[in-house]
């Protein structure tokens, strides 16, 4: 049985955080789904397009890679794609309170498992709202997310 894990995220944008995650990852999986999530009630800083560019440019050469975008919720796009998996990255004990309840609510809800695996020393200090921040006060964010994303 093909092994496929949904890496879920608003990835808005892509950082080198994501990227470690989804790097250490492609060894344990088939397929790994990098499955842009939508809210309509929130504001993002780059459009889903973009968001998408930067992801499909980041992995063009990865064929293990798919980018998709989904409403609704993550598990729900799991049984949808037939993934068993849902892969997520922890930075710090806080990430790991969060996400262990939604694990365990999905994992209530659902025969699908969550895998999670720590993010490197070198960028567990990276977030998306970090390199916003910086973005929006025209800083430079090239030691903070791919080069496709810093040349916007």
């Amino acid at each position: 049985m093909k092994k496929t894990a949904v890496f879920p995220g608003s990835f808005d944008p892509l950082t080198l955080g994501h990227t470690d995650i989804i790097n250490r990852a492609i060894p344990l999986f088939d397929e790994i789904i990098i499955a842009i999530g939508t809210n309509s009630s929130k504001k993002y800083m780059f459009a889903l397009s973009q968001r998408r560019k930067f992801i499909e440019k980041t992995y063009a050469n990865e064929p293990k890679i798919v980018v998709d975008t989904y409403q609704g919720l993550t598990i729900d796009y799991c049984k949808k794609v037939g993934s068993q998996y849902i892969l997520r990255g922890l930075r710090n004990p806080a990430d790991f309170e969060f996400e262990k309840a939604i694990a365990q609510t999905n994992r209530k809800m659902s025969e699908i498992e969550t895998v999670f695996l720590l993010t490197s020393a070198d960028t567990s200090y990276i977030s998306s709202s970090i390199v916003r921040d910086i973005l929006i006060n025209k800083g430079d964010v090239s030691m903070l997310v791919p080069e496709i994303v810093a040349r916007g």
